[in-house]
């Protein structure tokens, strides 16, 4: 005998049906999920801050143990030892100084340091600047005249037309006489020599000084030589 299935009891013309009505609902399951949010919960206050008291470390100030050196020791005790003797006791208190001497002898004799040539040359140091510089009795004119009327033109220097200006350099000494005197520029040798033999027959200047000093003082003269 074959079974029939009733119409009724057929799932199969359902099951289409059923699978859609499954999605449905499990897509709105998923939307409500997201749809749904947590509200806020109001709050009275945003709280309260409590103020801690932080105690200062206070940190302890040390310094380093200074290390005394020992004590230096006590100087060593002298005892004095007297030696008694009975007074008529001989006592060689006699220097003997043995005073024969013979050519083999060496005697030593310290040397013997002298001043003296510091001294002289101290007196020969020629100073070219100094604080009060030597002058001419009567001054810078007095000289310029006493060299004018003292000068004798050479014949041999007119002649050839020649002058010019010689420079003479010369010392005034502490005594303030006037040496060592020499060409610093020339211009001829007849003009040269004349006004060398000028400058020789200078008179005694008032000498330079030093810090109060009289010193040897280098000075230069200008001789000017010109035809009229």
């Amino acid at each position: 005998m074959e079974l029939k299935k009733s119409p009724k009891a057929d799932l199969e013309n359902k099951k289409n049906v059923y699978f859609m009505l499954g999605l449905v609902i499990s897509l709105g399951i998923i939307l409500l999920a997201f749809e749904w949010t947590a509200k806020p919960q109001k709050t009275d206050s945003l709280g309260s801050v409590n103020a801690v008291d932080v105690e200062e470390e206070i940190i302890p100030i040390t310094r380093e143990q200074e290390i005394k050196p020992p004590p230096p020791p006590p100087p060593p005790k002298v005892v004095e030892i007297l030696n008694i003797v009975d007074d008529e006791a001989e006592i060689d208190d006699e220097l003997h100084i043995d005073t024969e001497a013979d050519d083999k002898t060496l005697i030593t004799v310290a040397p013997v340091i002298s001043t003296k040539p510091e001294e002289e040359e101290e007196e020969q140091q020629v100073f070219f600047i100094v604080e009060d510089m030597p002058e001419f009795p009567g001054g810078e004119m007095a000289l310029r005249t006493y060299i004018a009327n003292a000068i004798k033109y050479p014949v041999i220097a007119q002649e050839n037309g020649i002058q010019g200006k010689v420079y003479v350099t010369f010392v005034v000494g502490k005594d303030g006489s006037v040496s060592n005197a020499s060409i610093a520029r020339g211009v001829d040798p007849s003009l040269d020599k004349e006004a060398l033999r000028v400058v020789n027959t200078l008179p005694r200047w008032k000498p330079g000084k030093q810090r109060g000093k009289p010193v040897n003082v280098s000075y230069t003269v200008p001789i000017n030589f010109v035809l009229q």
